[in-house]
C-alpha cells in the first residue's frame, strides 16, 4: 500500500529488540483489525450482491490469480483457500453447476483435473475486482497511515 512496505516493517520490527507495546501500539492493532474488517466485510457484501458467496468469490479469484497458467488444479486450490481436498471438490462442483468453472484433464497426469473460469465467470470476477480495487484505494491512505505507526518506535 503506497510508499510503505508491509514485509519491510514486519523484518524490521522482528529484529529490533522487545519493547514495551504502548497505548498506541494498540491503538494502531485495533485500527489495523477494524479496517481488515471492514474490507472483509465489503467483499463479502460485494460477492453476495454478485450471487455468490464469499468462498465462491475467494475460489475465482484464486483461479484467475494463478501466476503459472490459467486454470489451477483441486489439490492447488484447497492449498490456497486453506481448505480440505474434499472440501473444495464441493466448492467447485457449485461453481460447476453455476456456470463458473469447468474441468478439464490435467494433460500429464490422468489422476489429476483442472479446474477453469468460463467466461460468465470472467465477467463476474471483472466487476468484483474493479469494485475491490475502488474500495482498497480508498482505504489506502488509512491503512498506509496505520503501517507507518508499526514502522515508529
Amino acid at each position: 500500500m503506497g510508499t510503505i512496505c508491509f514485509q519491510r516493517v514486519i523484518m524490521r520490527n522482528r529484529s529490533a529488540a522487545p519493547r514495551p507495546i504502548s497505548k498506541g501500539d494498540y491503538e494502531a492493532l485495533a485500527g489495523f483489525r477494524y479496517a481488515l474488517r471492514h474490507f472483509l466485510h465489503f467483499s463479502q457484501s460485494a460477492a453476495r450482491a454478485a450471487g455468490l458467496t464469499p468462498q465462491q468469490h475467494q475460489a475465482l479469484l484464486a483461479i484467475k490469480a494463478n501466476p503459472v497458467r490459467d486454470e489451477v488444479t483441486v489439490g492447488e486450490l484447497a492449498d490456497h483457500l486453506l481448505l480440505g481436498h474434499h472440501s473444495v471438490v464441493e466448492l467447485v462442483n457449485r461453481l460447476a453447476r453455476l456456470g463458473l468453472v469447468h474441468r478439464k484433464a490435467h494433460p500429464s497426469d490422468g489422476r489429476r483435473v483442472l479446474v477453469a473460469l468460463t467466461a460468465k465467470a470472467e465477467q463476474m470476477l471483472a466487476r468484483l475486482s474493479t469494485a475491490h480495487l475502488d474500495e482498497i484505494h480508498r482505504l489506502e491512505p488509512a491503512m498506509a497511515a496505520l503501517l507507518e505507526r508499526f514502522g515508529e518506535g
